[in-house]
C-alpha cells in the first residue's frame, strides 16, 4: 500500500485535528503513568506487609485491568495517526511527520509541538536533527 503523500498546505490543513488528537493522547498517557505509579506503590506496600491482604486474593486486579484498558486505548489512538497517513514519532513533546515529495525526492514534512505550523522537512533517513526549512514556507 502506497503511503499518503501530503503537500505542505495539506499537512497544515490537517494539523489542527492532529494537535487535538495529540493532546488527548498525551492526557491519556499521563493518566496511564499515574495509574502505573499507583500500582507500583500498592505492590510496594503489599510487600512491606508481608503479602497479607484481607481485602481480596488479588489486590492488583482492578488497577491492572484499568491499565490494560488504558493501554489498548492508547494503542488505538496511536493507530489513528497511522490511519490518517502520518507518522507519530514522539508523544511528548509531539513530533509528527508527513510523507511528501520535494523536487522528485521522498521527504518527510516535520512538525514539532509548539510550532504554529509545519515549515520544515527532512529526508527519510535524516531524522529531526536533519531538518531544513521548506522552500515554500
Amino acid at each position: 500500500m502506497q503511503p499518503t503523500l501530503f503537500t505542505l498546505n495539506e499537512a497544515n490543513a490537517i494539523l489542527p485535528q492532529l494537535q487535538e488528537d495529540l493532546l488527548k493522547l498525551q492526557l491519556l498517557a499521563q493518566q496511564f503513568e499515574e495509574k502505573f505509579e499507583e500500582l507500583q506503590m500498592l505492590k510496594g506496600k503489599h510487600q512491606l506487609n508481608g503479602g497479607a491482604d484481607v481485602e481480596s486474593s488479588d489486590p492488583y486486579f482492578e488497577l491492572e485491568s484499568q491499565l490494560e484498558f488504558m493501554r489498548m486505548e492508547i494503542d488505538m489512538q496511536i493507530g489513528n495517526f497511522d490511519r490518517k497517513g502520518v507518522f507519530l514519532k514522539m508523544i511528548n513533546p509531539g513530533l509528527i511527520d508527513f510523507p511528501s515529495i520535494l523536487d522528485g525526492e521522498e521527504i518527510l514534512i516535520c512538525w514539532k509541538q509548539g510550532e504554529e505550523r509545519a515549515t520544515h522537512y527532512h529526508g527519510w533517513n535524516d531524522g529531526f536533527m536533519g531538518r531544513k526549512a521548506f522552500p515554500e514556507a
